[in-house]
């Protein structure tokens, strides 16, 4: 059986480099190129503490896409260039693996008609961690009987959305069960504007961002003489690293978009 061909956008970041370090440990991927705004023209194994790869570095997704011959493109950059890497993957006929967050709904719809009308396979995923996605699944079952609920999520301060996309496909998916409530007390007032996070659909969203976290998420739901608390930690990196490799598996055979690994993952 033949490789699964895949480029990496975002490389050299913190994400990027984990990566490229779980390619380096499968028998049945290997990496053609890398997409970054650094080391352009260098090859991975030149750069210190990257894997000993002979794939090079590119500065623009479309010179890298036409250079390289590959089957999946891995994007873990930033919302802008996340989207744009996404679109011309798509358009250039290879199967986007996206674990950036903060598309608009807008652009989502974009890139779903997109890949239906080239009937090529493309996931994008708000989180990779396995666990993450059980936790949303198991908050949404909750919902059903704990209208009631506030997220908090936590995250490393070099994160450039909020509320993070975890935190949004959760919300998503409980107000899937749950009767739209505003919660709290009808006269309640905020004397510090934001102090009770954000408002999503009567329920709140509260962001942290501070250095020394990775990606966590805490649901907390209320009831009667009761709490309920779901909570995910990603202490690592590498913990997104098997989810993103699922996905790699999964996109080859797909013919459409899927957004949120839990489709691939429970059917």
């Amino acid at each position: 059986m033949s490789k699964i061909r895949v480029v990496v956008a975002g490389a050299s970041g913190k994400m990027g480099s984990e990566a490229l370090r779980m390619i380096e440990k499968q028998s049945d991927l290997t990496l053609v190129g890398c997409v970054d705004k650094q080391h352009t023209g260098k090859k991975v194994k030149e750069i210190a503490g990257l894997p000993q790869f002979d794939a090079i570095f590119y500065n623009d997704i479309e010179k890298c896409l036409a250079e390289v011959n590959a089957d999946v493109l891995v994007d873990l950059t930033s919302p802008k260039a996340g989207y744009k890497h996404t679109k011309a993957a798509i358009l250039n006929g290879v199967r986007p693996v996206v674990g950036t967050t903060g598309f608009t709904n807008e652009q989502l719809s974009e890139l779903t008609q997109l890949a239906a009308e080239k009937k090529i396979g493309a996931v994008i995923a708000p989180n990779f961690a396995i666990g993450a996605v059980l936790m949303m699944q198991f908050a949404k079952m909750a919902a059903k009987y704990f209208p009631d609920v506030e997220i908090i999520e936590k995250h490393h301060d070099q994160k450039l959305d909020a509320p993070s996309g975890t935190a949004v496909k959760t919300a998503q998916l409980i107000q899937e069960q749950r009767n739209k409530k505003n919660q709290g007390h009808s006269e309640e007032e905020e004397t510090i504007l934001g102090a009770r996070g954000a408002d999503y659909d009567g329920m709140r969203i509260h962001s942290v961002r501070l250095p020394g976290l990775v990606a966590h998420q805490e649901v907390i739901f209320g009831g009667p003489g009761e709490n309920l608390k779901i909570q995910h930690d990603s202490f690592h990196r590498e913990s997104f690293m098997s989810g993103i490799k699922f996905a790699i598996d999964h996109v080859i055979s797909l013919d459409k978009l899927v957004y949120g690994l839990e489709h691939l993952m429970l059917g």
